[in-house]
Order: structure tokens, then sequence, then C-alpha cells
């Protein structure tokens, strides 16, 4: 658990519902993303987020992807494996009130198995995994992307991610051991 977000219970930031709480399981390599780190990010996003479709990969506790819901995102499908933790997701979302989907599935099954794109995606995989950069590929090889797409990816500071060519960082910084970056997607077709 990460020192600003109280055992237990960890509050939206800004938007519709802002100082809203979603409930916190004690789950092993579970980081839920900081409060100062997704102020950061949605400051970055606030030029796009409005009407953007979000997928929030690894989803977790869904707070990346409740965020967007809460500062305008048209829509957010929450990929999470873990039973209790999409279940937990699900449980928040309705006590906020928030019609998103939530499918349990391992990440890059969902990414193969679909066809939408997205404008905006959250990739923050558990660190032990190691999936950032097969991730990023999968998203590229199953046109997941819209063309102009924003990416986030939240990693260890020393970690080595490959991220696939015509993804342009745009801005990033670092929290402790993590460094965390939103990318560009500029894809000339």
């Amino acid at each position: 658990m990460r020192a600003d977000a109280r055992p237990g219970r960890l509050r939206i930031v800004g938007g519709t519902l802002r100082g809203s709480r979603i409930d916190v399981p004690d789950a092993p390599d579970l980081r839920p993303t900081p409060d100062r780190v997704r102020e950061t990010l949605f400051n970055w996003l606030m030029p796009v987020i409005e009407g953007a479709h979000c997928l929030d990969l690894f989803a977790g506790t869904g707070a990346l992807g409740i965020e967007a819901l809460s500062r305008g995102a048209a829509a957010v499908n929450f990929v999470e494996a873990n039973a209790q933790l999409a279940d937990l997701l699900r449980a928040n979302l309705a006590r906020l009130h928030q019609s998103a989907p939530v499918t349990r599935s391992d990440a890059l099954q969902f990414v193969a198995s679909g066809d939408a794109r997205y404008d905006i995606v959250f990739l923050d995989p558990p660190f032990a995994a190691d999936l950032w950069s097969s991730i990023a590929q999968a998203l590229e090889t199953h046109e997941r992307l819209a063309p102009d797409a924003w990416i986030y990816v939240e990693a260890p500071v020393d970690a080595v991610v490959q991220l696939p060519a015509g993804w342009d960082l745009h801005r990033e910084g670092r929290a402790g051991g993590v460094r965390y970056a939103l990318y560009r997607r500029s894809v000339k077709l």
C-alpha cells in the first residue's frame, strides 16, 4: 500500500466524483497509483480526457479508470485478472453510480481478442510480471490504439521498458522508486 493511501480506502482526486472513496483490499502486488501522481497525470490529460474512450489494463483498484470517468471520459473498459479485485471494482463502480464494463481476463488475451480502439490507455502491470514491453507491442499488433492515442506507463525507475516506435514521450515524473510517463502515439497513416 502506498504511503498516501489510507489502508482500505483511496480517494478520487478530481472531477464529479472528487473526494469519493474507493475500497482497496490488502492484496499482493497491488500498488494503487498515489493521489499526487494521479493528479499530475490528469492535469496532463486535461485537454484530451473529455469524451475519451479509455482502457484501464491491470485495473487493480480501478483508481485510474474511475478518475478518468470522474473527469469526463466517455467510457472506460476495466481489465483485471484477479477475481477478488474485479468483484471489488464492480462494487465500487456500482456504489459510485458509474456504468463501465469490468472484464476478468488476462490483459494480453483481452488485447488480442477485441477490436475496440482506445484514445487513452493506462498501463500499470504488476512490477514483478515485467509485462510493459509485451503488452505495449500487443496494443500495436492488435490495432487497439487510436492513431493519436495517449498511453500512461508506470514502472520501477530502474526498469528497462521497450516501447513501440511512434510512442513519443510527452511528460514524465518520479515518485520514490516509481517512474510514471505519458506517451503520445504518432503513427503515420
